[in-house]
């Protein structure tokens, strides 16, 4: 599976945004079944997610189709795959995870569900640091051979309720301490896992400039896409988590660069000596330009 650039939440109850999700641009689009749906539309939202995926079954689809559900331990989580799975997203993403036994749980679920899904890979994309114990677990994704695990992502929004915090921006508007400690804590335990590291959302769906501005920093940082709640910034995420045309010319020159040579450990291009993470960043770029 490539890169998903952009993820467009769109609530699971909302027939008019459902019915235009094939047309908002985005590599992947998660009917909500969670926060953007009150306790009491739930089952309509599961029936109407349902019938969303059954409308666009693998093979007929224009992006990729995701789920979030309930937490695992709300009692909804299961009645919501149960709803589902049998429309075979391309996964699920669970929210407020404790730790990879959760997403274990979840995993476990869905292979002995393989009668709904038809045995279909369905990846998973947990929320890794929405509830106060869950950044105490990063590291473990590592070890835990999660065959499911699409990417790691994280959420400052549930994260500063469970902290009881008044806001989770510091004086300048950015991040405060300790969400920029567990967007960092994310990221590294994506890559120490091997999968995708994917940015939260930006909340300020009209502040372009600045999404732009946050996109093209959290690609430089290592992460491969970001979380979309507004069509509008769909593009924008595209765009920014695409390399440039001069990005992967340079990175063509490296990976050439080392197939000139091979065996070596070190090349030298325009003056630079290159050793293999400057390779594996030229590939990365190349895997995300094609």
């Amino acid at each position: 599976m490539k890169p998903i650039r952009s993820f467009l939440f769109i609530p699971g109850d909302s027939e008019k945004k459902i019915a235009k999700a094939d047309s908002t641009g985005a590599d992947a689009i998660i009917f909500d079944l969670e926060d953007a749906v009150a306790m009491d539309n739930k089952p309509a939202a599961r029936k109407l997610t349902a019938a969303a995926l059954a409308d666009r079954l693998p093979g007929k689809r224009v992006c990729q189709l995701w789920v979030r559900i309930n937490p695992w331990d709300s009692g909804m989580a299961q009645d919501d795959l149960r709803a589902v799975l049998s429309g075979q997203p391309d996964g699920i993403m669970l929210p407020k995870a404790n730790s990879p036994a959760d997403v274990a749980a979840l995993s476990r679920w869905i292979d002995d569900a393989d009668n709904l899904t038809g045995g279909a890979d369905v990846k998973i994309l947990p929320l890794t640091t929405e509830t106060a114990i869950a950044p105490f677990h990063l590291g473990e994704y590592a070890d835990a051979g999660l065959e499911r695990l699409y990417g790691l992502t994280w959420g400052a929004e549930d994260l500063a309720a469970a902290l009881g915090a008044s806001t989770n921006l510091g004086a300048d508007g950015t991040w405060a301490f300790t969400y920029k400690m567990v967007r960092s804590l994310c990221l590294m335990a994506a890559h120490a896992s091997g999968v995708e590291a994917v940015e939260t959302v930006y909340v300020d769906f009209r502040d372009s400039e600045g999404l732009r501005a946050a996109c093209l920093a959290a690609r430089s940082e290592g992460f491969s896409g970001r979380m979309a709640i507004h069509p509008a910034q769909v593009p924008i995420i595209n765009e920014a988590f695409t390399p440039s045309e001069e990005e992967v010319a340079h990175a063509a020159r490296i990976v050439a660069a080392f197939a000139d040579n091979p065996g070596s450990g070190v090349v030298g291009l325009d003056g630079k000596m290159l050793d293999v993470p400057h390779l594996k960043a030229a590939q990365r770029v190349l895997a995300q330009a094609r």
